[in-house]
């Protein structure tokens, strides 16, 4: 039987801290950042944690 993949566009996306907390990049910073005020801008850097609810479904694809 072949082996299993892990979901590569996930494991891109996401990544696991020394905690078991799955780290996400933040949306709406990818284009039209010329109309968003630098304090937006600013705050969109920072990552953010996945929600409890979708942990299980995401470390599940990333570790395959």
């Amino acid at each position: 039987m072949p082996k299993m993949k892990s979901n590569s566009s996930v494991r891109k996306r996401f990544r696991m801290n020394k905690n078991g907390v799955i780290k996400r990049g933040r949306q709406y910073r990818s284009h039209i950042m010329t109309k968003k005020s630098s304090k937006r801008k600013m705050a969109l850097r920072k990552g953010a944690t996945v929600a409890k609810a979708d942990q299980p479904r995401i470390s599940k694809a990333i570790e395959v």
